[in-house]
């Protein structure tokens, strides 16, 4: 028999005395960048049968131990009795799963024969609504599923070791040896600052009810690190119980999965653009009436007859961005949105992130040069625009955004003159005064540089519809320049829809709050 049947009878003699068992790993941690938790994982345990002992001895009817059982799980006494008769061969199935240490306490001292219990760990997130999307949530065996969790999953989970456990006949462990190290899990510190991301969760939300809008986001950035320190999503949902979303795009991080056509708050690059290839000066007058190009009129809100450099960004003139990128090379316009981050990844390190697009012609029209420099033709994510923002706010040096708390500056590199920024930063402050497009998004005692969009959508049959995107986005203070904000609002439905009204003053408020909290000094 050992001659003939050799690796049957090491098999059979192998499962009487021969175990491996894996050494659990517990996840690590995802913190904020002061070391608040984001994400724990908290002790629980699994419930488990086997179903060939129970199944020997036919007792679950007769036990009243079971009923108590099938109470406390919540779980109707005959499922549990169906799944053990159709796995009465196994040795191992999973009655209930991540139950708490009161409720398997409560189980093991029924002590009924066959029910076991084994330690698990389920992931709690303190933050809830506030940082769902970013953060994410894992499944219930602790693999990161959505956002940060998903990213990082490698670090975060590290690796289980393994261990060749020998026994006697009578079930005395006679050796126990390691087979296989584990690999510790790592914790992760974000760059996020948790007041930060609760202040602006609070103050947005609240605009996205105020203005019925079907969703928002909003992206705070240090300009001089490059790190996102809040970035959220309205509506949310609670990660520590998934199984009540009832609307899974609510899932899904907007700020970096989502693209939209940025509409007017990309006109200050035009304007700088301009400047550095001299085709304007800052004095220069502009013919800022309506035209028309290929049946299509280019139009303002109101009427304007001239307007200079200053005005155009104040006033947010179509016509007057439109004559200035007519007058550009084809491709200038597009290489320089490229050059501060549009239409390319960010990199930040989370998956789901898109690239967008910008125009793919090699010789556009010109209605599409046209509308180009006024934010319809290209689509971008939200953080690509939190990031030019950043780049203006640090006076031309492009600085890579990141997720994670940095300990030394990522390569940055200055793609802009300073001086030709410094001079539309004077004339994006001038949206917030009297007159101009962004006049709610002005912070009391600080000088801001902003602008605001409105950008029509488009629908299921490549048209544009009567629904909007709301932006505002803007550094502050703007003298001397600390942090980037943008604000997109998405299909606002109270009536007013223009970002200097819907999305201007969430700007104000989340800005107000954040320069308060950081101490900055107010300007003279």
């Amino acid at each position: 028999m050992q001659i003939i049947d050799t690796n049957k009878l090491i098999k059979e003699g192998n499962a009487r005395f021969l175990r491996f068992k894996n050494t659990q790993v517990i996840r690590g941690t995802i913190n904020d960048r002061n070391g608040k938790p984001l994400a724990i994982s908290v002790p629980v345990k699994g419930i488990w049968v086997d179903p060939k002992n129970i199944e020997q001895k036919n007792i679950i009817k007769k036990d009243i131990r079971w009923n108590a059982l099938a109470d406390i799980l919540s779980i109707d006494i005959n499922l549990i009795i169906k799944k053990i008769q159709k796995n009465k061969t196994k040795r191992f199935i999973y009655i209930a799963r991540q139950i708490p240490l009161e409720i398997t306490d409560y189980i093991e001292k029924l002590k009924i024969p066959g029910i076991h219990a084994i330690e698990e760990y389920r992931r709690y997130y303190p933050s809830g609504k506030v940082a769902a999307q970013l953060v994410g949530f894992t499944d219930i065996d602790g693999k990161g599923i959505e956002g940060v969790e998903k990213s990082f999953n490698k670090l975060l989970e590290g690796k289980y070791g393994i261990r060749k456990i020998i026994k006697d006949g009578r079930g005395n462990i006679i050796e126990n040896i390691l087979v296989k190290s584990k690999t510790k899990s790592i914790d992760i510190i974000l760059s996020i600052d948790k007041k930060f991301q609760n202040i602006t969760y609070e103050i947005l939300n609240k605009a996205i009810k105020k203005n019925k809008a079907k969703s928002g986001t909003a992206i705070l950035i240090d300009i001089k690190t490059g790190e996102i320190l809040s970035i959220v999503n309205s509506p949310s949902f609670n990660p520590n119980n998934i199984s009540n979303i009832k609307n899974i795009s609510t899932i899904r991080d907007t700020a970096i999965t989502d693209l939209f056509e940025p509409g007017s708050i990309v006109k200050p690059i035009v304007i700088m653009k301009a400047l550095q290839i001299g085709l304007i000066k800052e004095s220069s007058i502009l013919n800022t009436m309506p035209f028309k190009l290929q049946g299509y009129k280019i139009k303002d809100l109101n009427t304007y007859e001239q307007l200079n450099a200053k005005d155009i960004i104040k006033k947010s003139s179509n016509v007057g961005v439109s004559r200035i990128s007519l007058s550009m090379p084809s491709t200038l316009l597009k290489n320089t949105y490229h050059e501060f981050g549009l239409g390319k990844l960010t990199n930040i390190g989370l998956i789901g992130e898109r690239k967008g697009v910008l125009y793919k012609h090699v010789h556009p029209s010109e209605l599409e040069k046209a509308t180009f420099s006024f934010g319809y033709g290209l689509m971008v994510t939200p953080l690509q625009i939190a990031q030019l923002y950043s780049t203006i706010g640090s006076y031309g040096i492009f600085r890579p955004v990141s997720i994670l708390k940095l300990k030394n500056k990522k390569n940055e590199k200055q793609i802009f003159p300073q001086e030709i920024i410094k001079k539309v930063i004077r004339m994006m402050e001038s949206v917030t005064t009297p007159g101009g497009s962004g006049v709610k998004a002005a912070v009391k005692g600080y000088h801001v540089a902003v602008k605001t969009g409105t950008v029509k959508k488009v629908g299921k049959n490549k048209k544009y519809i009567n629904k909007y995107i709301a932006y505002t986005a803007g550094i502050a203070p703007s003298r001397k320049p600390k942090f980037a904000l943008v604000i997109m609002i998405n299909e606002p439905s109270q009536g007013k829809y223009y970002g200097g009204l819907v999305s201007a003053p969430v700007f104000s408020e989340i800005m107000s709050n954040i320069l308060r909290l950081t101490n900055t000094k107010p300007d003279k």
